[in-house]
């Protein structure tokens, strides 16, 4: 290959010396000079002959280290990817470019897979322990029945009847999700009165509030009467609901909850505040997470939930055209705050 090579090159340096020599010989007839100036015009044409190709392959090369490496760098980095390898990453370069651009749009593209796809793995093994310690807790209860080890009092039937309970709104809270995820939620979209939809949660829990010696407390008296927002009536008395019951379940004794709703310059905001023992800063960005709790030693039996409800809470928001945020001072207070367009 090498001598192949070589050979084609040197004929090609004869051809172009052959060549410039008979161009060399015309030039210098027509202009009746001597041989002096034969030999300059064939230095300098075998000069230039000599210095294209070179700038040609000077600049082949730049386009190739412009053009080509960053392309192979994104074929290589895809290629990666479509073999499941989702930190795969492309360098970016300092020059600002078209590839630049690229590289970075791919960059946060395989970013979002592999957040994704660890969001994935992490329900699924969430669902799997959320599901198997009821579970466990029906089949050692029942297996202790039927040999004898419990007497299958009302009690320790009713304990069960708790677990399959809890399994039931688990599963439902789980359908729940994956409608929404899907945009399948079914809603009965029409006017809701804000006022009398903070009044009905209100009311629905002042029995449990009262039993826990904590204080629900409805502010509406700087909200326009007949103020109103398109939604789904139930879903929205759900979300409020599951907003409550978490307020509820981490608000103390002489504690209070308020519930307010004014009217802002994008639509109608409402606000559930507690004086509870609030979240703490570095956890707020995942209270909305599914399976997120920030105390991981907490059980159903303390009174933790199923970590599905604030994901359920921001999924049905932001069905109805909504946004949810939170906020919290430790120990002081937290508030949600939800924003929907008015009618």
């Amino acid at each position: 290959m090498f001598f192949r090579f070589l050979t084609l090159f040197g004929l090609l340096v004869m051809l172009v010396a052959g060549g410039m020599t008979i161009v060399a010989w015309l030039i210098t007839r027509l202009v009746e000079g001597n041989m002096g100036t034969a030999v300059i015009v064939w230095i300098s044409g075998c000069g230039l002959a000599a210095a294209l190709p070179l700038l040609a392959v000077v600049l082949a090369y730049r386009t190739f280290r412009r053009v080509a490496t960053p392309l192979a760098a994104i074929m290589n980095a895809a290629d990666a990817v479509a073999e499941g390898d989702l930190s795969a990453r492309v360098p970016e370069f300092t020059r600002r470019n078209e590839f630049t651009r690229l590289a970075h749009s791919f960059n946060h593209m395989t970013a979002e897979l592999e957040r994704a796809d660890q969001q994935r793995r992490n329900l699924t093994a969430d669902v799997a322990h959320e599901l198997r310690t009821p579970l466990h807790i029906i089949q050692g209860n029942l297996e202790g029945v039927l040999d004898g080890v419990y007497e299958p009092t009302p009690e320790h039937i009713a304990a069960t009847l708790d677990e399959t309970r809890l399994l039931a709104r688990l599963v439902e809270d789980l359908h729940t999700l994956s409608l929404a995820d899907a945009g399948q939620l079914p809603l009965k979209l029409e006017p809701v009165d804000v006022a009398d939809l903070l009044a009905d949660v209100a009311t629905s829990f002042s029995g449990q509030a009262e039993a826990q010696n904590v204080e629900i407390v409805v502010e509406t008296a700087v909200l326009p009467p007949n103020t109103h927002i398109q939604g789904d009536a139930g879903r929205l008395d759900q979300v409020l609901s599951n907003l409550v019951v978490n307020a509820l379940r981490h608000t103390p004794g002489d504690g209070r909850i308020t519930l307010s709703a004014k009217l802002v310059d994008d639509g109608v905001q409402i606000q559930v505040t507690d004086t509870g023992e609030g979240i703490p800063e570095a956890d707020l960005p995942f209270v909305f997470e599914r399976f997120w709790r920030g105390d991981r030693a907490r059980t159903h039996s303390g009174g933790a939930g199923g970590g599905l409800g604030l994901a359920i809470v921001k999924q049905m928001v932001v069905a109805h055209n909504g946004r949810i945020t939170a906020t919290s001072t430790p120990n002081q207070a937290t508030t949600f705050t939800l924003t929907f367009p008015a009618v």
